[in-house]
């Protein structure tokens, strides 16, 4: 679509699943995008390759985020990329990375288990927003990828949404804090989908079922069905949104 053209995005968490869709979708529209990977890099050289495939530009981008110097270790592989393209600056800001110890309550949820997600939901975007906003131009865009359960109570534990919340209410905090630059922040909060991480929950009929039954349209959501809103939330079309948790989810428990 060229909507993109000479934007530089960052996806963080875009190896594989929701992430790896996001940054093929904005490279499709003409950005030049950096597929950040945690550890699994044979996967975002994949992305990277499809996205070239595809007539598009990207380049990846390693460190692990949660453990102590993940953000210098993010910045000099970013400024090694940029450079690489000719780039100094950036105009999207993606926070899709995340980590989710499903199935641990509040009764046998570890004061670690806790720390380790707080350090990735958290902390992550909020120190590497810190660290990129020198870098990001003025009319740019953050969008921080949330989760259907900080409005529907999870079976799965608290602390997950409750991490999830918190990015929300950085998102629109920081909304207030940037909107004199232009700079829009917004949330996606994302419902059951289909990605290969969560393809054995979808396996079981029984989760199957109960998923589409709770969902107004009737189906689960596919990657596409994000990446095309965060998208839209990366356009010029999007320029007066800001502040907001957009739910894409096809109306869970609506």
């Amino acid at each position: 679509m060229g909507s993109l053209k000479g934007k530089v995005a960052v996806v963080t968490g875009s190896s594989r699943g929701i992430g790896r869709g996001i940054a093929e979708r904005l490279a499709r529209d003409g950005a030049l995008v950096a597929v950040h990977y945690g550890s699994n890099e044979a996967a975002a050289e994949e992305t990277a390759a499809a996205i070239a495939e595809d007539g598009g530009r990207a380049f990846i981008l390693g460190a692990q985020l949660g453990v102590p110097g993940d953000l210098d270790t993010f910045m000099t592989g970013l400024e090694s990329g940029l450079r690489a393209h000719g780039e100094s600056r950036i105009d999207i800001l993606v926070h899709n990375a995340g980590l989710n110890l499903m199935g641990r309550p509040i009764e046998v949820l570890t004061p670690e288990e806790f720390d380790r997600m707080i350090a990735v939901n958290v902390k992550a975007p909020f120190f590497l927003t810190q660290r990129l906003l020198p870098r990001l131009r003025d009319g740019g865009r953050i969008i921080n990828i949330s989760s259907v359960s900080t409005r529907v109570a999870s079976a799965h534990g608290i602390a997950y949404p409750l991490t999830k919340g918190a990015l929300e209410v950085f998102s629109h905090t920081l909304a207030k804090y940037l909107g004199p630059r232009g700079i829009t922040v917004n949330s996606v909060r994302v419902g059951f989908t289909r990605t290969d991480m969560t393809a054995d929950v979808l396996a079981d009929p029984a989760n199957m079922e109960r998923n589409l039954s709770l969902t107004a349209l009737g189906r689960i959501g596919e990657v596409p069905d994000i990446a095309d809103a965060v998208a839209l939330l990366a356009s010029d079309d999007a320029r007066w949104i800001t502040g907001a948790e957009i739910d894409v989810t096809g109306g869970v428990n609506l």
